[in-house]
């Protein structure tokens, strides 16, 4: 037997395990500036969108306020949100005036008035029927979540269920089945889309709420909710039986 058999080999460059590097501290630098700038960025964003809208709302409302009351008249401070503050009572006082009878009354006889003019009662009725059917407080909302294929068989996307398809286009389906009207968002906008009226059997529905599944489109599919469905829940619950015994 040779004599160096058990002698080990002390060069580092033919050890076969070498011994795991030291984190310098830039790299630690860089694991912490980049942890923080994902707790700050979210915040910071947050706070900047919600001072830019009160800017913009102050600048548009301010000027159609008198002079004389102006709260920087009294004060001294250019005070950001007292155009919001405004808006709001105004909007309320409006609101409390159009359900009574002469409000609803007024209303009338404005939209009569504007249903005579050809190209702005287009634009007014367009958006009078955008803002009923984002604020209205009743059971028209998306309220499902659903998965279709789209845009061929195989490829499927996520959508919204807006509610069955009525009137003309009720009970359309190849075979007769019923519509169902789903709203299909684009990525990252959520707010564009397509409106497709698709068979009733060809619809998933989703255990996830609409919460959710707007995240996931917004995050093209970086962020999933947990699973919610009744398979999932069942298993779960099986196993912490399972981990108590």
């Amino acid at each position: 037997m040779p004599a160096n058999d058990h002698i080990p080999d002390l060069n580092p460059a033919h050890n076969p395990h070498p011994a795991p590097r030291r984190r310098t501290f830039l790299g630690a630098l860089r694991a912490s500036f980049l942890t923080g700038l994902v707790v700050i960025a979210p915040i910071g964003l947050t706070i900047w969108l919600i001072w830019s809208v009160i800017g913009w709302i102050d600048s548009v409302v301010l000027p159609l306020v008198p002079q004389q009351l102006h709260v920087d008249r009294y004060f001294g401070l250019n005070l950001r949100g007292v155009g919001v503050l405004i808006f709001l009572v105004f909007t309320v006082i409006v609101g409390w005036l159009a359900k009574g009878f002469i409000g609803r009354s007024l209303i009338r006889i404005g939209e009569n008035i504007v249903d005579r003019m050809p190209i702005v009662r287009s634009i007014y009725g367009g958006i009078k029927q955008i803002a009923e059917t984002l604020l209205a407080q009743g059971d028209a909302k998306f309220d499902r979540a659903c998965m279709i294929e789209y845009p061929r068989k195989g490829i499927w996307g996520v959508g919204f269920i807006s509610g069955e398809a009525k009137g003309e286009l009720g009970g359309r389906g190849p075979n007769g089945e019923r519509l169902i009207a789903v709203f299909l968002p684009t990525t990252p906008n959520p707010t564009s889309g397509f409106l497709l009226f698709v068979p009733e059997p060809d619809v998933i529905v989703l255990d996830m709420s609409v919460e959710d599944a707007a995240k996931l489109i917004i995050s093209a599919g970086l962020v999933y909710p947990p699973d919610r469905s009744k398979a999932a829940l069942q298993d779960n619950s099986e196993g912490m039986s399972i981990e108590s015994r």
